[in-house]
């Protein structure tokens, strides 16, 4: 596996640790459809979050959400209604949200986190 793909699954690992301690229980990560992939679905209460994982080493490049354009936002959109399309019992009853979680430090087990709930 390459570096910048092993950086970013210990990203996600870390992001589904800080969102199980935040209460959300996982139900899927690195879904794929011909469109693209998701990161994480997870439920919290009545909530349905698909979130998009961001991991950097540092803010050399930028911050990591800076990322997530306009158009990649719509994509991300577009992924969801897949998701639910495939999974409609798991969001019945769910308002849907789009979360950010950007990650940013030589080592994603202690970098810095930040959750951006309806970032998109």
């Amino acid at each position: 596996m390459a570096a910048k793909d092993e950086l970013g699954r210990a990203g996600e690992d870390r992001a589904v640790a800080y969102l199980e301690a935040s209460g959300y229980r996982i139900i899927d990560r690195n879904w794929r459809c011909p469109q693209g992939e998701v990161d994480i679905v997870a439920v919290r209460g009545a909530t349905l979050a698909v979130v998009e994982v961001k991991t950097r080493r540092s803010l050399a490049f930028g911050h990591p959400l800076e990322a997530i354009d306009a158009r990649k936002a719509q994509r991300l959109w577009r992924l969801a209604a897949a998701w639910i399309a495939v999974h409609p019992e798991q969001a019945r009853g769910k308002r849907l949200r789009l979360d950010a979680i950007a990650i940013v430090g030589a080592e994603p087990a202690t970098a810095a986190l930040e959750h951006v709930e309806d970032a998109l």
